[in-house]
């Protein structure tokens, strides 16, 4: 069975809107931990207009399932990582002014920094997956970072899925399948939504966790958010 990691940002962007402590983002997450997820998931970025700092140290005590924390290795999020120890961290390079992530690395042109960051992390027994496009260079310059995962970023087959075409998968099943060979987990997100769930899962071979924020908080509005939750799991329990 494929992992449902929650992220958790929109959370924080709705009670960050009004101030004060409404909604509790931490138990919140507890919630969505007891519902069924089997992981919490955090984007902090500089200027903290959703999670905050102190957020992630919060959230720290409390996550018992696994705790991902996302963001681009500027020195402020390195030290963060390195003082929480989370179970992992997947890196992204954010522009400081991205209204969301929309890329994933240049592995091969950034690959010095990667290695650099990504042994820091390794040291202190942080599992580290990075954020790359569907592209076979892309994969084949992550295996040489010494990463332990990918996280497919899934943007472009959420696109595609919409206009009906399922070829759109393509890349993601080549991607998929070049990792395997290269003993890389395989994480995806990024736009994925009760209505691509599935179709997504059942096509990527070797699939290990999703992390999905934006579209489960939206579509938790109409249907609640544990069963949200439940109708996320089983789609990613496939047979």
């Amino acid at each position: 069975m494929t992992k449902l990691s929650v992220n958790v940002n929109k959370i924080a962007t709705l009670r960050n809107a009004r101030g004060g402590n409404v909604p509790d983002l931490v138990k919140v997450s507890m919630d969505i931990e007891r519902f069924g997820a089997q992981g919490i998931t955090i984007h902090p970025r500089p200027d903290e207009r959703h999670i905050r700092y102190k957020d992630a140290r919060d959230l720290k005590k409390v996550v018992k399932t696994e705790f991902n924390i996302e963001g681009n290795p500027i020195d402020k999020f390195v030290d963060l990582v390195l003082d929480l120890r989370p179970t992992q961290v997947t890196l992204v390079p954010d522009a400081v002014d991205a209204i969301t992530s929309n890329a994933g690395w240049d592995t091969i042109k950034n690959k010095d920094f990667l290695v650099d960051v990504i042994s820091e992390f390794k040291r202190n027994d942080i599992r580290t997956s990075i954020f790359v496009d569907p592209d076979l260079k892309m994969v084949e310059g992550a295996k040489a970072t010494g990463t332990d995962r990918i996280e497919l970023y899934t943007e472009s087959y959420a696109i595609e899925f919409q206009k009906g075409n399922e070829k759109g998968i393509l890349p993601y099943v080549e991607a998929a399948r070049l990792a395997n060979e290269l003993k890389l987990g395989i994480n995806a997100g990024h736009d994925l939504s009760l209505q691509n769930i599935e179709f997504f899962a059942k096509k990527i071979p070797g699939l290990l966790e999703v992390s999905i924020g934006h579209a489960l908080i939206s579509e938790a509005l109409y249907l609640g958010l544990e069963n949200v939750v439940n109708l996320y799991l089983d789609k990613l329990e496939l047979d």
